[in-house]
């Protein structure tokens, strides 16, 4: 098994998921299922079917995310990366047309749904790792290769 690496934050998100969905939606589902249970024929009762089906879809991510944050190694901002480019950076690239481009650099089980991150297993991340600002970024993309500049790094929460 491969060590998943994600940031502090992401952690922090991952596990109010999974608090939320227990202690909170769980428990509410699970009191409209009882209820709707105790109307009688549960074929055609639309609140037990939903229900069920919703608390199945809890429980299921509940089990993944008690799995998943066991499996994590959380990676917190040292001194030493300053100035550089690490995993959990702030980067601004500039290319030479002036086009500005800007991301953070998370695991991959971060970018779902955040346009501005990007996997530490990318190109662009690979490119960038160990950069200081003004050194050169070059990734071969589809279309040939494209060579950026690094403009600013930053480890604070943006």
């Amino acid at each position: 098994m491969s060590t998943k690496f994600i940031t502090k934050e992401g952690y922090q998100r991952l596990k109010e998921e999974l608090n939320q969905l227990w202690y909170k939606e769980r428990p509410e589902v699970t009191k409209i299922v009882t209820w709707a249970a105790s109307l009688g024929d549960r074929s055609e009762n639309a609140d037990y079917q939903y229900n069920k089906r919703r608390l199945r879809e809890i429980d299921r991510r509940v089990r993944f995310l008690s799995k998943h944050l066991e499996e994590v190694k959380v990676v917190e901002y040292h001194p030493h990366q300053e100035g550089k480019i690490y995993f959990g950076a702030w980067v601004e690239l500039e290319d030479e047309d002036g086009e500005a481009l800007k991301f953070r650099i998370v695991g991959q089980e971060e970018i779902y749904g955040r346009d501005e991150y990007i996997s530490f297993y990318s190109p662009m991340a690979k490119a960038c790792l160990g950069k200081a600002v003004d050194d050169e970024v070059t990734v071969r993309l589809p279309a040939g290769e494209q060579t950026w500049y690094v403009t600013s790094i930053c480890y604070a929460n943006e």
